[in-house]
């Protein structure tokens, strides 16, 4: 019997990242990781934002290798379109950045990291097992037991071998094939969150920073749009291309189920689909090399449990996926991999660590919770520039003022932050549910007024670091008052941009009294304030 302290179940993102950060913060567990398929392919995900791109800095030393080998990420963009689908992109009202930001991101090549993951790893003392098949999984607190089915590469199986292993953590690493949620009966289906996806990688498309001209590109200071992610929003679904290296492009449609026809599983569908779009159709050329598919008829879902006292947990996509908006899943493996990392210390060190365990499983189900209501039901609101202005600036505000900060201070790993923050659920949700209406009924509004799409050419909002405040500072020490100072701030910002976006009269009052409140706000967190 081969025995292990922690078996990781799956060699993709999460579980690579996992294996690495166990051998630099507990190197004297020992970690293996199995793998059943021998080739490392391209995956979805390959955008990341602020949380993940820390954690893959200062947790695992990834910064200098992430700027060699893959590509700097020039933000979120966005992209508005008439209502008949026929602007060019020049045309398009814009929201985006026109500096690069101040805290760093990147897009990955899925596969190539995850070869390189793996090759550190095995050099680091992970015991990395490919073509390693896991069977028979029996979860037991005394000590999981499985067995492995080892098949050599280009075999068909005639030469496979089995041995049998023992581990006191397992981790599921393994995605949506989820060995261990499957086993355990974890998976919940997301009814309230239905939508569909289709996404593949592309070759020869044309160069969005060859598009247009001068002026085109001086609004944006003649910064790469590119190398952003650049989102095609649409009332209903929204549209993403996000450069990889060598030339390749990841294409992607999102889409509500109600919307959604099993058409765009196959090339032909799909690339139908993309074209129906002349911004994007100009960008994709005649001829596109396609060169993968795949599609989800349904993205979303939960999970009973992240984590277990029998000491196990679910990572990555194995444990709950919410949207790949916003690019959140790579943040969801961050803050997951950190507290497992958290529970398995606690364990092997002798402390008590299952009252721990209830307070992770708490902290993942709430960043659930508050990640997926910024999606619920607000896909009809995606296709207006006047309105989504209001919405990108108030998620992306939040998510600075409270995720990304209190990421840096670690605090997710603070049993007494967990707590506080259980105990203020309640208003945190009703808060982010009340702006979510705001919202959906100002799209209604502008649906029954006809104007849904009347800002959705000529306009530009390219401020987005200014718009934010001083992002310089996040982490930096605060008290409860200050961060809810920030936090009126934005909502008053965030309403004063929805009646804009209304054409309501919104008081001269109530606009000086918003934006005054906002960057007073940023101001006396950091002289100078936003600028």
């Amino acid at each position: 019997m081969n025995r292990v302290d922690v078996a990781i179940l799956g060699g993709g993102l999460a579980g690579n990242l996992l294996a690495r950060q166990l051998r630099r913060e507990l190197p004297d567990a020992s970690v293996a990781i199995f793998e059943k398929s021998h080739e490392r392919t391209y995956k979805v995900g390959e955008s990341t934002v602020e949380v993940a791109t820390n954690y893959l800095s200062r947790r695992l030393g990834l910064q200098g290798y992430v700027y060699e080998n893959h590509l700097p990420k020039n933000g979120l963009r966005y992209f508005f379109d008439t209502e008949a689908k026929d602007a060019a992109l020049t045309d398009m009202s814009e929201i985006g950045v026109s500096v690069l930001p101040p805290w760093p991101s990147f897009q990955l090549d899925r596969a190539r990291l995850e070869e390189d993951l793996l090759a550190m790893n095995r050099a680091d003392g992970v015991a990395v097992h490919i073509g390693a098949r896991v069977k028979d999984l029996q979860v037991d607190a005394d000590g999981h037991r499985f067995t492995v089915v080892h098949t050599p590469e280009g075999d068909d199986g005639s030469n496979a071998s089995e041995e049998q292993w023992s581990a006191r953590w397992i981790v599921d690493g393994t995605g949506r094939e989820s060995i261990l949620a499957k086993k355990l009966d974890l998976r919940v289906p997301e009814k309230g969150h239905r939508i569909a996806s289709a996404w593949g990688r592309m070759r020869g498309l044309a160069d969005m920073d060859d598009t247009g001209d001068d002026e085109f590109h001086a609004r944006v200071r003649w910064t790469s749009r590119r190398l952003s992610t650049n989102h095609f929003m649409y009332p209903g679904y929204w549209l993403w291309l996000i450069p990889l290296r060598n030339g390749i492009t990841s294409v992607g449609i999102v889409q509500e189920r109600e919307q959604w026809s099993a058409a765009k599983h196959k090339p032909e569908g799909f690339l139908s689909f993309l074209r129906e779009h002349r911004a994007v159709r100009e960008i994709l050329g005649d001829d596109p090399e396609l060169l993968d598919l795949q599609a989800f008829g349904q993205l979303a879902f939960q999970t009973k449990r992240f984590f277990g006292k029998e000491r196990w947990a679910c990572i990555g996509d194995s444990g709950a996926f919410t949207d790949p908006f916003y690019s959140p899943g790579s943040d969801f493996i961050s803050f997951e991999n950190d507290l497992t990392v958290d529970l398995i210390r606690r364990d092997l060190q002798g402390d008590d660590f299952e009252k721990q365990v209830d307070l992770a499983d708490a902290y993942m189900k709430f960043r659930y919770d508050i990640t997926l209501v910024i999606y619920q039901d607000l896909y009809p609101t995606f296709g207006s520039y006047g309105l989504f202005r209001a919405k990108a600036f108030f998620d992306t505000a939040i998510y600075y003022n409270l995720v990304f900060d209190s990421y840096l201070k670690d605090e997710h790993l603070d049993p007494r932050h967990i707590r506080s923050s259980m105990r203020r659920r309640g208003f945190i949700m009703e808060m982010l549910q009340n702006y979510a209406a705001l919202f959906r009924n100002a799209g209604e509004e502008l649906r029954a007024k006809g104007r849904y799409f009347e800002q959705n050419t000529g306009h530009s909002s390219v401020d987005g670091r200014a718009a934010f405040g001083p992002l310089e500072t996040a982490g930096a020490p605060r008290n409860r008052r200050e961060i809810n100072e920030r936090n009126e701030a934005i909502f008053a910002h965030t309403r004063v941009l929805v009646a804009e976006a209304l054409g309501e009269s919104a008081s001269a009052d109530a606009i000086v009294d918003g934006s005054k409140k906002m960057y007073d706000a940023w101001n006396r967190l950091a002289p100078g304030g936003a600028s």
